[in-house]
């Protein structure tokens, strides 16, 4: 996984083309390979008071490697409504599958839906993803519900309605990444969110990143003190979540979906791990234990 890791991370073999998602009459971007059948399509949501443009770089290297991205533009103010963002990733995932794209020669498979986003976008894909089931067992509890195939959460914040409590509803695979660094405020929490996922789930912290360290609006995280942009950290994010996605449809990546895999720069722990150290299943030794310095 090691090797697939560092060439995912890199840009892929395909061109790229963008454009918008006024023509659909949601205000956004889309970024899709130069061409192609049947692939991967994601609906990926910006963090709190971002945009789409804050991450340009993210959005043209899935699309190098062969997956169709759209991206609302919307909910870009002080106080934006996360049931209003999650439906327009809904919106999102209806027009990848129901739209020829690019020049008209990249189609969308509706077997190989994804919901992704970053902080607020993040949980906002989680909110989303309790409307559709998973792909692998669509008939589970949802008869009248569209299917999805997984969704990605980069470090993931609060918002309301809670995304944690979406989770336990949400049984398609997941990719919940946690930013390891002690230096920073915390304004999520991935550990609870993947521990109460209700499908497989894969957990990941990155080890030194921030919660501001994935998005591409360089002068603000300085301006705000948010030390050097994380180019390495976002490569291995980037690697991640393409592995994630390209797995639905070649064994090559499966090891991107596997609970247990060890990866330099990263932890991860079993869902059942992170469920029994929730503050609220832990008896007041260990949890003594754990406040003591």
């Amino acid at each position: 996984m090691k090797n697939l890791v560092a060439r995912l991370g890199k840009r892929g073999p395909h061109r790229v083309l963008t454009g918008d998602l006024s023509f659909a009459g949601i205000p956004g971007k889309v970024y899709t390979p130069a061409e192609g059948n049947g692939i991967a399509g994601i609906a990926f949501g910006h963090d709190w008071r971002l945009g789409v443009r804050n991450y340009h770089g993210t959005l043209r290297h899935l699309a190098s490697w062969g997956i169709a991205v759209a991206a609302p533009d919307t909910e870009r103010g002080f106080l934006p409504n996360a049931r209003g963002f999650a439906s327009d990733l809904e919106t999102c995932l209806q027009i990848l599958a129901g739209v020829k794209l690019g020049t008209g020669s990249v189609s969308v498979s509706p077997n190989k839906l994804f919901l992704a986003g970053h902080g607020f976008g993040a949980s906002c894909a989680v909110l989303a993803a309790t409307g559709r089931s998973a792909q692998s067992n669509p008939k589970s509890g949802y008869h009248n519900q569209p299917s999805i195939a997984g969704v990605m959460a980069v470090y993931p914040s609060d918002t309301t309605p809670s995304p944690y409590e979406a989770a336990k509803q949400v049984d398609a695979p997941g990719l919940v990444l946690h930013p390891g660094s002690a230096a920073e405020s915390q304004y999520g929490d991935a550990k609870r969110m993947a521990a109460l996922w209700r499908g497989e789930v894969v957990y990941r912290t990155i080890e030194g990143a921030g919660s501001s360290g994935f998005h591409e609006a360089y002068g603000r995280k300085l301006l705000l003190g948010g030390g050097t942009p994380e180019f390495a950290k976002q490569d291995l994010v980037r690697a991640l979540m393409v592995g994630f996605t390209l797995a639905e449809s070649e064994g090559k990546y499966d090891k991107f979906r596997e609970t247990n895999v060890k990866l330099k720069n990263t932890e991860t722990a079993s869902q059942v791990e992170l469920f029994r150290n929730l503050p609220e299943h832990m008896d007041t030794k260990q949890l003594l234990a754990q406040l003591q310095f």
